[in-house]
């Protein structure tokens, strides 16, 4: 049994539960990263966070990380989303494309999809050959290792939501004008190698989890749990990376 398999998909929240700890998380998430950027307290910059979201078509990753950044300023977060290549990206070792974005001290940056499509879609539809897919588990690993030694706080979360769940959203979006967009033909030929992407994923999370850099796996057939869970984790995470770093986490939650 792989790990998604392990995964308890009903967790769920009430509308009323999801509101109050949603609020309590976006405040002390902003908290947090105001003490990172030098804004409050000490006034000295603390680490870089940077927060990958992986997962399933449809699975909520826009939503979570929409929730994620909410409350903070927008001048204190950058959101990159990454799709294929350019063709000069692919003059350039396949790597170079998420340097520029990456957060420096007292910055934070999320990515929507990374690196780890090497390993995931170029894998699958055969954009990667099997040597190049298969080198970019230590390429990844090392790299990782390598922010994570230069003070780096590092989450990636995979949302994953069942093949029932992922139909049931595709026909919604489907009939929605303002959402049918987000819908494509590739979406609905990936449904057909969610086998492939399965193998794919497992064997991702189990060559790239590791100390400093481990797989946070979110629940999402309920959106209002996976978008709660995204932000609590991030604060726990972030409140241990300062802790690492001998810096107290505020205990103050501001206001908004």
């Amino acid at each position: 049994m792989g790990r998604l398999d392990q995964l308890d998909l009903s967790q769920k929240l009430t509308p009323a539960e999801e509101a109050m700890r949603l609020e309590t998380a976006q405040k002390r998430l902003l908290a947090l990263r105001l003490a990172l950027g030098g804004q409050v307290g000490e006034r000295e910059i603390g680490p870089p966070v940077l927060v990958i979201f992986e997962g399933w078509d449809a699975s909520g990753k826009g939503g979570a990380i929409k929730r994620l950044v909410a409350g903070l300023d927008p001048r204190h977060v950058r959101v990159e989303q990454y799709a294929a290549p350019t063709y000069d990206e692919k003059r350039h070792h396949w790597m170079w494309r998420f340097w520029p974005s990456l957060p420096g001290w007292g910055g934070m940056a999320v990515y929507d999809r990374s690196w780890y499509g090497r390993v995931l879609v170029e894998r699958v539809e055969k954009f990667a050959t099997r040597e190049q897919w298969s080198r970019a588990y230590e390429e990844i690993n090392d790299f990782e290792r390598a922010l994570v030694s230069e003070g780096m706080i590092l989450l990636k979360f995979f949302i994953h939501i069942s093949d029932k769940e992922q139909l049931k959203r595709f026909k919604a979006r489907e009939q929605d004008p303002l959402k049918s967009w987000k819908l494509t033909d590739e979406d609905w030929r990936n449904r057909e190698k969610r086998k492939q992407y399965t193998a794919a994923t497992e064997e991702m999370l189990e060559f790239t989890d590791q100390p400093g850099a481990p797989w946070y796996l979110v629940e999402g057939d309920s959106k209002k749990w996976a978008r709660v869970k995204v932000l609590e984790t991030t604060n726990a995470a972030i409140e241990a990376g300062m802790r690492a770093h001998g810096i107290d986490p505020p205990r103050q939650v501001y206001a908004t």
